[in-house]
């Protein structure tokens, strides 16, 4: 596909927009004051693929905590900042490397502009963030609801507001839980501004709701060659996240790199705990830094000829399993053998 062209905006060490890959984020739920238990789910992210890492500061413990944290981790930190615009200024002095704001719950020009100068000293970013939870009352009346035009609307005035105080180092978000909303939004917002669009399904839900609404949603609107940065935002371990936002993009073809595991549904002629086996696999894949693809096949009938566009695949059946390359039968093996005998491939297809 097509991607829309933006702005480059450093974070850190990476870099979004201007044609680079498309960044995973999430955000920590520890308590960011516990800088210990932080960095540790920092440390779990990065080693699942997170790229972008943001952490609530809602005192200034938080923003003081950020310091330690920062050095203790090479990933881009960005600081999530909701009315105080001393928390902001704290957290760009302790070194995060972008703040997000809504302009609107920070308070007046002055203050924003505070917020502006400190991150314009420090040459970081900041995200401006609009939800439609948080929409201006003014412009639900206008638009008799809140809707994808006053979301829009919102978020360029935003923009308009920091880009008149001479700073144009800008990330764009604006999320709905309404997931065709978010889609028109950004599609909306994507001709009209060229700043690097954060983008993401609000308050998608549990791990089953919220994959299928950030599926959707995320699908539709990198699929427009729209967005430079995504996070899937889910009620669980942000570790899920990642997995969800990493399988989204290669998915689309938009990332490569890692193991595919495609497994089959299982019917009655399964003769294994097929839904077991293929969890396992699928945890075990993401210790190997291969790009192929993995089948797991629960029928020893019908295994080889539905993995035989996998580069490997294992397939199960009574007592037995058989081992499979690119759809031809290479070795036979015990049922409880069937795990290991793939580990072992994938450790010679490493070396």
């Amino acid at each position: 596909m097509e991607r829309r062209i933006t702005r480059e905006v450093r974070i850190g060490n990476r870099v979004i927009g201007g044609g680079h890959p498309i960044l995973i984020q999430s955000m920590t739920n520890t308590r960011t004051q516990d800088a210990a238990a932080t960095v540790a789910q920092i440390r779990r992210l990065e080693a699942a693929g997170c790229e972008i890492v943001r952490c609530a500061v809602p005192d200034q413990e938080a923003a003081r905590a950020l310091g330690e944290i920062k050095r203790q981790t090479d990933l881009p930190l960005v600081a999530d900042i909701h009315f105080d615009y001393r928390l902001a200024i704290a957290a760009i002095e302790q070194g995060a490397d972008k703040i997000r704001i809504n302009p609107g719950n920070i308070g007046s020009r002055e203050r924003v502009k505070a917020v502006v100068d400190a991150a314009r000293e420090r040459g970081i970013p900041i995200r401006v963030g609009v939800n439609s939870g948080s929409l201006e009352k003014e412009l639900v009346e206008r638009y008799q609801g809140v809707t994808a035009e006053g979301l829009v609307e919102s978020a360029l005035a935003q923009v308009g507001l920091i880009e008149d105080m001479g700073y144009e180092n800008l990330v764009v978000s604006i999320k709905s839980s309404d997931v065709m909303m978010c889609v028109r939004a950004h599609t909306l917002i994507a001709d009209k501004t060229d700043h690097p669009l954060h983008v993401g399904i609000t308050e998608a839900g549990t791990i089953i709701s919220g994959n299928i609404k950030s599926s959707i949603g995320l699908g539709l609107i990198l699929n427009q060659g729209i967005g430079d940065t995504i996070r899937v935002s889910l009620t669980g371990d942000p570790v899920e996240e990642i997995k969800s936002a990493r399988l989204i993009l290669r998915t689309l073809g938009l990332r490569r790199g890692g193991i595919e595991v495609v497994s089959c549904p299982t019917c009655g002629r399964t003769a294994i705990d097929l839904i077991s086996l293929a969890n396992q696999v699928e945890t075990m894949v993401t210790e190997f830094p291969l790009d192929i693809k993995v089948a797991v096949m629960g029928c020893v009938v019908n295994g080889p000829g539905e993995a035989k566009e996998a580069d490997i695949g294992i397939a199960g059946g009574k007592g037995e399993g058989l081992l499979i390359k690119h759809g031809e039968i290479y070795k036979k093996v015990k049922e409880e053998e069937l795990l290991q005998a793939l580990r072992q491939e994938l450790e010679n297809w490493s070396e």
